[in-house]
């Protein structure tokens, strides 16, 4: 029996009648429409497969035709499936050690007598020799032989022998016999035959896939895939027509390889060699374009959605609203919300029919703007702002008509979207049903969205002026007006501020709770607008103590109040960053005199160790090393000078001692040393930087520094496709972790321990255990009291008092030990640390893990310690994006460090060639042994002798 498969393609089109011709590509009842694939589906409720004869009259192969919507073509010679030899060699393992398809190799389908095995690859002259002594020697060339090969695999007996091979082998041949027997079980699984894996049939998509649209003047535009899919029919056809004249066996095989790249360039082009080009050198677009990449169909049209009701503008900021609203313009938001001004206008009879109401709003009546207002009430809009890194990249604002064409942005919700006002664009999205909207006001509100779903930590702290205006407001400056005076009450000082008796800098007295309590003016107006259950806060804040202040807030007051004080904060920040006129000129950066002893003992010290390099006694890494530490350490002294000479009204110091822009490194370049840059592989350039940026650089030292400036740019773009990237694939791996028990009654848990580095502490135990459930009872070591029982929540207050009560370690339960098959329970989860509240049923746990993640990815370094290219002295190791990638793929350590196998001490370090000898000694019961290391001379070590060691401690680096 043969299918409809066999149906032999002409090539399209009849141009001079622009009609499909009979048996073509796009002839109906050759290729399936639209219409006919619905038709169809709606026949086959399932998918129906009935075994069926394709082949030609050499002989037949079974295969499995399943009635899908598209036709298929018989190809005269088989075909390798290429996606499957070139990006999944693995899945041909099922064969043996080596499959190929290239000619003139020939594969050996059956050994007989010769001294061939089935599988094995000989040279022609070797199948020539064999097959003229032995009548039932038989080998295959090119995509035949592998079918012929596959065809005669016996599953079940493959899955045997392989399992006992298995049992037999050690090392690599054991990985590699793994491998082979996971392919054949996948086969024997999914009730497929290695043969499949091999084209017969080559289905046709559907025209309506790859059109063919006829343009002016009679030319054509037509779908990549039409080109590829003729080139396949042409030399089929050729091939077949080669076969009836029965031509020479070596053109029949070049023909054949011919079919065989036009059918890889359909499914891959340029995946096999070089890529099959169009008009202007343009590499076709094949099947697996299609699909591949942002623009593929997948990322593109499936996971992507065109939405009506939505605008796109220039933000920026809108200093007057509150925390939960948006400024958008008139007219955007008169077109988004176009359909319910229109069936406000003729509910209320302004207008006798839509068709009207529409008239009305293009004439921009009067009448219009008064519904426009009234509709806006109480129906949020969304906002979002590319790259989404995370969930805080798209929130509800209640909108705000405004002038302009710019969209307004709450400044305190930049961090979130991390948006600034340097031309950045968002989109506003108009949520239409009542579900919709509901959601977005109750969900996701910015005012409900204050903390960090990754580390529970304020998104909403204030930055830059804001914070720049509350340290000027809570300064305490010597010899203002009406210092020394004292006050009653807060009114009092504030009436004297207004009535400008004392200035808001002043230190003065005032009665606080029946206390005498000096402060000034300023602090008083700070603490006015917080919220009455805060205490007083009598010290001048940053951008640190106001982030501290909110996080103590959050827990104290909640969110309502919150949001207010923020804005109270917000509009006082602003006031007083104005009033106070804090710029700065040249003026303001003051180089310091010490600065020019401080760059002369540097160099001074820098020619004693050239002169130790010279002669020999420092080797070249030691060079390096020491002349680095010697400028960082310069450049800190010269950095320190400046801040000593600086006034603490100087408006640089101000801002950078605030929080509220700069960092120490950047005061020092622009009035102290720029010292030692990299160069763009991470090399130190041998030529320090001794100008800074105040008294300008020579021509050297500006090139020099062009290093930097640029790496850091083109880090920045690279930085941002791979963090996407790795947020995509942690995404993929934990989309379906969600929490959906409440307890899954489990005993394991992870002990948690402080997190220090070099004796040093990191992260304090009560850091470590907010938000988690404690898995045994905590009894403080002293008293013997319960201090927590097992089972409970953890928060700050509790976190306090364990770490009060002395315990060095927790024991608490971790997603890790969950014993849920799918998802993961309340329990073993713990804190939502978005709401600072025990995590609730249904919640996206895995995607908010994968988010949190990759949204920091982007500011992360990569490999590298630059400022502006400044080099900042530091251990050579991998951080950053490149750590993150190696610890999720649990990759090997380039270099293995040497772990101690005993706790003891280093008793001895010997120096040999090439290498250096660690001794490790330690007494059992009185008797002493020791064990050696033989370590590389290029590894550093990371002990010295003498050192006591614990089992498993790391001898030397390794990363």
């Amino acid at each position: 029996k043969r299918d409809f498969g066999d149906k032999i393609f002409k090539v399209e089109p009849a141009f001079r009648v622009v009609e499909a011709s009979s048996d073509g590509l796009f002839t109906e009842g050759q290729v399936l429409s639209a219409t006919e694939r619905e038709k169809a589906l709606a026949e086959h409720e399932f998918l129906q497969t009935e075994r069926a004869m394709v082949g030609d009259e050499e002989g037949f192969v079974v295969t499995a035709v399943v009635h899908l919507p598209f036709k298929k073509g018989d190809i005269i010679s088989s075909s390798e499936y290429e996606l499957f030899y070139q990006k999944y060699p693995g899945r041909f393992s099922v064969m043996g050690e080596t499959v190929t398809i290239e000619d003139p190799c020939y594969m050996v389908i059956e050994g007989s007598n010769s001294p061939f095995q089935r599988g094995d690859i000989i040279l022609e002259r070797e199948q020539r020799l064999c097959a003229s002594y032995d009548k039932e020697f038989e080998a295959g060339i090119g995509a035949e032989g592998v079918l012929a090969l596959l065809s005669r695999i016996n599953l079940n007996e493959l899955v045997a022998s392989l399992r006992d091979e298995i049992g037999e082998t050690t090392g690599q041949k054991k990985r590699k016999l793994v491998k082979r027997l996971q392919v054949a079980e996948d086969f024997r699984k999914s009730d497929g035959k290695p043969e499949w894996m091999v084209f017969q049939v080559l289905p046709v998509i559907p025209p309506d896939l790859r059109p063919m649209v006829q343009l002016d003047g009679g030319r054509f535009a037509t779908s990549d895939l039409n080109d590829l899919y003729r080139r396949v029919i042409n030399r089929n056809n050729r091939l077949r027509k080669l076969q009836e004249l029965r031509a020479p066996e070596i053109i029949i095989r070049n023909e054949k390889r011919m079919l065989q790249e036009s059918v890889d360039a359909l499914i891959d082009n340029g995946r096999m060699g070089k890529a099959v080009l169009g008009a202007g050198n343009r590499p076709l677009k094949s099947l697996s374009d299609l699909l591949r990449g942002k623009k593929g169909r997948f990322r593109q049209n499936l996971l992507g959605k065109r939405v009506d009701y939505s605008g796109r503008s220039v933000i920026v900021i809108g200093p007057n609203l509150k925390i939960y609203q948006c400024g958008i313009p008139k007219q955007m938001a008169l077109e988004l919300f176009k359909p319910f001004v229109i069936n406000k206008l003729v509910e209320q009879g302004l207008s006798p029919n839509v068709k009207s109401a529409k008239r009305a709003i293009e004439r921009g009546r009067e009448d219009v703007w008064g519904i426009l207002e009234k509709v806006i009430k109480g129906h949020p809009v969304l906002l979002n702002r590319a790259p989404t890194l995370h969930r805080l990249g798209i929130q509800a604002f209640e909108p705000v008509l405004m002038e302009g064409k710019a969209l307004r942005l709450h400044p305190l919700v930049c961090t979130a979207f991390n948006a600034d006002f340097d031309g950045d664009q968002m989109a506003v999205h108009v949520p239409l049903s009542i579900e919709a909207r509901v959601e977005a006001q109750t969900i996701m509100l910015s005012a409900r969205n204050l903390l960090s779903p990754a580390s529970g930590k304020p998104v909403v702290t204030p930055t830059q002026d804001i914070v720049l205006g509350i340290y000027y407001v809570t300064a305490l400056i010597e010899g203002r007006k009406g210092e020394g005076m004292s006050f009653l009450s807060i009114e009092d000082v504030l009436s004297a501020m207004d009535h400008n008796v004392v200035d808001v800098n002043s230190k003065i007295r005032l009665k606080y709770r029946g206390e005498w309590i000096t402060t000034s003016p300023g602090r008083v107006l700070f603490n006015s607008i917080l919220h009455p259950e805060l205490r007083y806060i009598n010290k001048q804040m940053g951008k640190k103590s106001l982030g501290s202040l909110i996080d103590a807030a959050y827990d104290r007051v909640g969110q309502e109040a919150l949001v207010e004080m923020l804005d109270k904060i917000k509009e006082l920040g602003y006031h007083w960053s104005t009033i106070s006129g804090i710029s700065f000129g040249l003026g303001d950066v003051i180089i310091p005199p010490q600065k020019k002893d401080i760059v002369e003992q540097a160099l001074a010290k820098e020619e004693v160790l050239s002169s130790q390099y010279e002669m020999g006694v420092l080797t070249e890494d030691e060079y390096l090393r020491q002349k680095e530490t010697l400028w960082s350490e310069a450049s800190r002294e010269a950095a320190d000078a400046i801040l000593a000479n600086m006034d603490v009204t100087n408006p640089i110091r101000m801002m950078m001692e605030s929080g509220a822009r700069g960092s120490k490194s950047q005061v020092a370049q622009m009035a102290g040393i720029r010292g030692l840059m990299s160069d763009p592989s991470g090399k130190i350039i041998d030529y320090p930087i001794v100008s800074n940026f105040r008294e300008g650089l020579n021509m050297l030292e500006y090139f020099i520094s062009t290093h930097g400036a640029r790496k850091g740019l083109a880090d920045t773009a690279l930085r941002t496709a791979k963090s996407g990237y790795l947020t995509r694939r942690l995404v993929d791996v934990a989309q379906d972790l969600i929490i959906i028990a409440e307890d899954c009654g489990t005993d394991k848990g992870v002990c948690i321990r402080p997190l220090l580095q070099d004796g040093k502490m990191i992260i304090s135990l009560g850091e470590r255990i907010i938000g988690r459930t404690n898995l045994r009872d905590i009894v403080s070591p002293e008293t013997g009291e319960v201090v927590v029982p097992a089972g409970e929540l953890i928060d700050s207050e509790k976190a306090w008092q364990i770490e009060k009560a002395g315990l060095e370690e927790v024991w608490v339960r971790s997603p890790l030990t969950c014993a849920l098959q799918d998802g993961i329970c309340r329990q073993c989860y713990g804190m939502d640390l978005s709401s600072r509240e025990k995590v609730l049923p249904g919640e996206t746990v895995g995607v908010v893990a994968a988010q949190s993640i990759g949204e920091p990815g982007t500011q992360l370094t990569m490999r590298t310690f630059h400022t502006g290219g400044v080099r900042i002295t530091g251990e050579d190791i991998t951080q950053g994006l490149p750590r993150i990638e190696q610890l999720f793929e649990v990759r090997r350590p380039k270099k293995v460090a040497f772990l101690s196998d005993r706790d003891g001490y280093i008793s001895e370090i010997r120096e040999m060639e090439g290498k250096r000898k660690v001794f490790i000694s330690s007494s059992e019961e009185g008797v002493e042994s020791r064990s050696s290391y033989n370590i590389p001379a290029s590894q550093p070590l990371l002990v010295e002798e003498g050192q006591q060691v614990r089992k498993g401690q790391p001898l030397t680096d390794g990363h």
